[in-house]
């Protein structure tokens, strides 16, 4: 039997984030770009028990609390990057500090050119360090969900460099 996979590539699950314009509500969903590091943790939320009338125990899964690392190498003129850099030296706290994050896939059956599956959530912006590289500047942290998920569908007309979603 032949074998049908085919291994999807890191660059077709792209990350959007939302960043908020200088006055006003509009939020534009720019690719991240320069990111060293951008992986998922699904922080599952365990209750375990053992009953007395067996003899091994028991695990359900009550609960998520995804939290995705960052790391990247800070480029001038990036919006994504001047956030970040933002809440990070601004040390902002609160809702200052949420952002949402758009994970479009591209390789998911249905996507074209301009449209693409996608999932949307809210999260906190937490940083971590700066500047650990002798040959750039870089930041890291963490972006912890604040929120439930959103499935909907992402669309663009600039070549994936931003997105809308519904």
């Amino acid at each position: 039997m032949a074998d049908t996979r085919t291994l999807v590539p890191r660059s077709q699950k792209v990350l959007f984030y939302g960043v908020p314009a200088a006055s006003g509500d509009t939020i534009t969903y720019h690719r991240m770009k320069g990111f060293t590091d951008v992986s998922t943790s699904k922080n599952a939320k365990e209750y375990t028990r053992q009953y007395v009338d067996e003899l091994f125990e028991q695990t359900d899964v009550t609960g998520y609390s995804p939290s995705t690392s960052y790391g990247f190498d800070q480029y001038a003129g990036d919006p994504v990057h001047a956030d970040i850099v933002k809440i990070t030296d601004d040390e902002l706290i609160g809702s200052n500090a949420v952002r949402s994050l758009i994970l479009v896939d591209l390789s998911a059956t249905g996507a074209t050119a301009t449209t693409a599956p996608a999932m949307k959530r809210n999260y906190a912006v937490i940083p971590d360090s700066e500047g650990g590289s002798m040959d750039a500047y870089t930041y890291t942290g963490n972006f912890r969900s604040k929120g439930e998920k959103v499935t909907g569908t992402a669309t663009t007309d600039d070549d994936w460099q931003t997105i809308t979603f519904a």
